[in-house]
C-alpha cells in the first residue's frame, strides 16, 4: 500500500483542468484521503488515519503526497479516526489551513483525537520499553500536543447551506445518518460549473436515533464509500435478540457483557435497551457504561437531543435520552476495577466493539467463565480478532497473557451504522439526472468491485474502483 501520488513535492500545481488524487481509502477500507486541486488551490476531503494490518498503518509514517503547508483546507466527513485520524499529523507536518466541519463532528472530534494521541504515546513509550522499535528512541506519530493544535484550527459549518472553502470552490454538508455529525459533501467547482459529491461513510434508513442519508443532490461525480457493498445486513430486530439476552442474565443473576464501540454503537445499544425497559420487556437491571470515550460520546448525544438537532430523528429531538434505564457511567479507572466485584443481575456495555483492546478485556477476564452470564456481540468482527474468535464458538480465549474457558453463552448480531450494498445503490439512485461517473473507495476490493457491478446493472452507472495515488480530471 502507498499513498504516493502524482502532484509535485516542491511547488504547487498551476494546471487548469481540475483533478482529484485519491491519497487513501483507494483498495482498502481505511485512510481516507482525497486530494482536490483546482487553480491552483488544494483541498483535501478527509483526512484519515490508515488503520489495521501493519502494512497499512506503516502508511501513516510515509511522506505526504504534497508539502502539507500548500494545503489550503481540509472538509472532514466525521469523526471516525479513520476519516479525521490523520489531521494532528497533518498539522504537525505544516499544515496550518482551516478544517470545516459540522458541530457534531467538532464535539466528537475533541474526544477522538486526543485519545488517539494518548494511544499513540503510549504506543511509542511501550516500544521504548520493550526495546522492539528500530528507531530510537521510538516517537509517537503525534503527541496530545499536535491534537490540541489540530482542534484549534476546526471550523464549524451549518448544515445544506453552501460555504465557500477557498475561491470559486463552494460546499455543502447534507446529513449521512451514519453518527452525530457525519455527512455527505457536495463540492461546487465554479471554474468549470461541476459538482462532486463525497459519500463519507453513509448510514442507514432504519437508524433509530438518526434522520436517514439525505438525498445527493446535484452531482456530475461521485465518490461513494463501499464498506459493506454486496452484503444485506441481517433484518432480525434487534430488540428481541437484546431482550432474550437481558432475560436470560436476569433470570440466572448473571452478567451481560456487551463489547461496543464508544461512539454511536453504545448510545444505540442504550437506545433498544430503553425501549425494552419502557414496554416493560425485560427488568430494569443496572447498566453500566464502562469507557470515558464512550461517556464522552453520550454527553455528545444528550447534548444533541436537548438542543433538538435537525439530524436526529423528529421523535427523538427534545428527549431526555435513555430515560427509562439505570443507567450509571464508570468513568474513572476505580470505578471500572469496582465493576469486577459487583454480582449480577446487570448489563456492563465497555469498549472495544471486537474486544481488540480496552477496558472490555478485563470485564470478559472476570465473565467469561460463569456460565450464568452473556456475551452480547452487536456489529461486525474483523476475523482474528477476539470478538470473532467468540462468534466462531471459541471454548478458550486469551485475554490479559492467559487463557480464559469461556463458560458464559454467546449470542451475536449486527447493529451496524454502515448502509449496506442495497442501501447503497439506493442513495446513488437519489441523484437526478444520474452522476456521469461513481468512484468507488472505502472498501476491501471485493465490496468495492461489488457496488461497481450493482451499479451497472441497477442503475445504468459507470463507476471506476481507482488506484491509490491514481489521479483523474474532473472537467469532462
Amino acid at each position: 500500500m502507498t499513498t504516493t501520488a502524482s502532484p509535485s513535492a516542491s511547488v504547487r500545481t498551476t494546471a487548469t483542468a481540475p483533478t482529484l488524487t485519491f491519497l487513501g481509502a483507494a483498495g482498502t477500507v481505511t485512510g481516507s484521503k482525497t486530494l482536490l486541486e483546482v487553480d491552483g488551490r488544494r483541498v483535501l476531503v478527509d483526512c484519515g488515519l490508515f488503520q489495521g494490518r501493519k502494512e497499512l498503518r506503516l502508511a501513516n509514517w510515509e511522506p505526504f503526497a504534497v508539502p502539507p503547508e500548500s494545503i489550503d483546507a481540509v472538509v472532514v466527513t466525521h469523526a471516525h479516526i479513520d476519516h479525521c485520524g490523520y489531521l494532528p499529523r497533518l498539522v504537525k507536518l505544516g499544515f496550518r489551513g482551516r478544517v470545516l466541519c459540522t458541530d457534531g463532528t467538532r464535539d466528537l472530534a475533541r474526544i477522538v483525537l486526543p485519545d488517539s494521541a494518548h494511544l499513540q504515546e503510549e504506543d511509542a513509550a511501550y516500544a521504548n520499553r520493550k526495546g522492539y522499535s528500530k528507531h530510537r528512541p521510538a516517537l509517537p506519530l503525534y503527541t496530545g500536543e499536535d491534537a490540541q493544535a489540530a482542534l484549534r484550527l476546526l471550523d464549524t459549518v451549518p448544515w445544506d447551506e453552501p460555504v465557500e472553502v477557498v475561491d470559486g470552490v463552494t460546499a455543502t454538508w447534507r446529513r449521512a445518518g451514519h453518527i452525530l455529525g457525519a455527512a455527505s459533501i457536495g463540492l461546487h467547482l465554479d471554474g468549470v460549473g461541476r459538482d462532486v459529491t463525497f459519500s463519507g461513510d453513509l448510514g442507514r434508513p432504519t437508524h433509530p436515533l438518526l434522520a436517514a442519508p439525505a438525498p445527493i443532490g446535484r452531482a456530475d461525480v461521485v465518490v461513494c464509500e463501499s464498506t459493506y457493498a454486496g452484503r444485506h445486513h441481517d433484518q432480525r430486530d434487534p430488540t428481541d435478540v437484546i431482550a432474550d439476552v437481558v432475560e436470560r442474565a436476569a433470570r440466572h443473576g448473571g452478567v451481560v457483557v456487551i463489547p461496543a464501540f464508544a461512539v454511536d454503537r453504545t448510545e444505540v445499544v442504550l437506545w433498544h435497551l430503553d425501549r425494552l425497559v419502557a414496554e416493560g420487556r425485560v427488568p430494569d437491571l443496572p447498566v453500566f457504561v464502562d469507557s470515558p470515550m464512550a461517556c464522552r460520546a453520550l454527553d455528545a448525544y444528550r447534548d444533541a437531543a436537548r438542543r433538538r438537532s435537525p439530524e436526529l430523528r423528529p421523535e427523538v429531538r427534545g428527549r431526555d435520552l435513555f430515560a427509562s434505564l439505570s443507567l450509571r457511567e464508570a468513568r474513572s479507572t476505580e470505578e471500572s476495577i469496582a465493576l469486577n466485584d459487583r454480582r449480577g443481575p446487570m448489563i456492563v456495555i465497555s469498549a472495544s466493539g471486537m474486544a481488540t483492546g480496552g477496558r472490555v478485556l478485563h470485564h470478559l477476564a472476570n465473565r467469561l467463565g460463569d456460565s450464568r452470564n452473556e456475551i452480547l456481540l452487536v456489529g461486525f468482527q474483523a476475523p482474528g480478532t477476539r470478538g470473532d474468535a467468540l462468534r466462531q464458538g471459541a471454548r478458550r480465549l486469551k485475554l490479559l497473557g492467559s487463557y480464559q474457558r469461556v463458560a458464559a453463552r454467546v449470542s451475536s448480531m449486527e447493529l451496524s451504522s454502515h448502509a449496506d450494498g442495497g442501501e447503497l445503490v439506493d442513495w446513488l439512485a437519489t441523484d437526478q439526472p444520474p452522476p456521469g461517473i461513481v468512484y468507488v473507495n472505502h472498501g476491501e476490493p471485493e465490496r468495492s468491485a461489488a457496488l461497481v457491478d450493482a451499479l451497472d446493472e441497477r442503475l445504468g452507472i459507470d463507476a471506476v474502483v481507482p488506484r491509490p495515488g491514481e489521479r483523474v480530471r474532473l472537467d469532462h
